[in-house]
Formats: structure tokens, C-alpha cells, sequence
């Protein structure tokens, strides 16, 4: 199948699997939050929302100059030295295993190689697609947005993990798909797509 119509078809279903990954991360990150445990003088959400919670970018790092704000003194203490208020409490942090880890690195890189590969192809891919037709491959879009939607039913778990494995592996192949489709055109235009499209999946395949 070659044509706009049919890479527009791919990006809907790409924008519909984006849609669905946005929310499952968003979830991922609400329910990993919930489940630090708060110290008794620890102030609740309701007592800091005067100047706002910290802000967290998708690789789950933390506003620093905000969290200054909201510790106070930050200076080190010595080795001599100690404060009884901390040691009686628990630790606000709860650490995470090194399979949440690799989950949590996956899933960030799924969703923005998928955001990544639907800009590439609205701004770069369309306007060559309609002077030059080549093969395309809507079936992997669509399977990519049916497995998105199904790990949307999955909160954590074997079936989370595996549902995760299969987006990542179908959105691989979309891309290299991409990439081999788009080699039997040597001119120049084609050189800032394709390089495009190599940096995506090395990212995406980035451990």
C-alpha cells in the first residue's frame, strides 16, 4: 500500500497509541507516588499547595530548586552530628528495584519514541510520501495501538511486563520498516528522514 492516505492511517493509530501511553504512564507515575510513605511531620499535599507540588519531567526527575524551597537548611551535617527528629522517622523514600527501574526506563523510552516518530512523519515524511510513493505498512500501527490499549488494562504484573515487551517490539519494527522503505531512495531529501529514523531507534533500543 503506498500513499498519503495510508501514512495518514498509520498516524492516527500512532496518535491513538501515544494518547493511551501518556495515560498509562501518568498513571504509573500517580500510583508510584502514592505509595512513598509520608513521616509524621511530613506536610500534606493540602498544607503545600500554596506554592505548588514538585515537578517531576518523564524521567522522574525532581525540581531541584523547589525542593530546596521546600526542605529548608540543606547543609550537610558532620559525622559527629545528628538530629533526633530525622532519626526517629521512617524513611521518606522508598526505593525502587531494579525491575521497576527497567520497566520505568522502557515505558519512558516507548512514549517518546512514538512521539518522536509521529513528528518526523507529519513534518518530514508526509510532504515527500505525496511526490514520491513508497510501501507502507498501516497493519503494524494498528497492532501497535491494540497492544497499547490492552497494557492499559494491565497495572503492573507478568501480563504489564509482557504487554510493555510487545509495544516496544512493534514500534522497532515500524520504524525499521520505515527505514528499509525509504533506502531505495538515495536522493537527498530522503537523507534527514532516514537519519531521523535511525535516531529514534537507537534511542529507543538504548538500555
Amino acid at each position: 500500500m503506498v500513499g498519503p492516505a495510508v501514512l495518514l492511517e498509520s498516524l492516527e493509530h500512532q496518535a491513538g497509541a501515544l494518547r493511551t501511553l501518556q495515560l498509562v504512564w501518568g498513571g504509573r507515575e500517580a500510583a508510584t507516588a502514592s505509595r512513598l510513605p509520608l513521616s509524621p511531620s511530613q506536610p500534606s499535599m493540602a498544607q503545600t499547595s500554596s506554592t505548588g507540588p514538585a515537578r517531576y519531567s518523564p524521567g522522574g526527575e525532581m525540581d531541584v530548586a523547589r525542593l530546596g524551597k521546600e526542605s529548608g537548611d540543606l547543609t550537610p551535617l558532620s559525622p559527629s552530628e545528628s538530629r533526633p527528629h530525622m532519626l526517629s522517622q521512617p524513611r521518606l523514600v522508598r526505593n525502587e528495584t531494579l525491575r521497576e527501574v527497567a520497566l520505568r526506563s522502557k515505558l519512558s523510552r516507548v512514549v517518546d519514541a512514538t512521539s518522536r516518530l509521529i513528528e518526523v512523519e507529519q513534518t518530514l515524511l508526509l510532504p515527500l510520501i505525496q511526490k514520491h510513493p513508497f510501501p507502507l505498512h498501516p497493519k503494524d500501527s494498528i497492532e501497535f495501538r491494540n497492544i497499547c490499549s490492552h497494557m492499559a488494562l494491565q497495572r503492573e504484573g507478568q501480563q504489564f511486563e509482557k504487554d510493555l515487551h510487545e509495544a516496544h517490539q512493534c514500534l522497532k519494527t515500524i520504524i525499521e520498516k520505515l527505514i528499509w522503505s525509504l533506502a531505495v531512495f538515495p536522493s537527498e531529501p530522503y537523507i534527514p528522514v532516514r537519519s531521523a529514523l535511525r535516531q529514534i531507534l537507537q534511542n529507543l533500543l538504548a538500555m
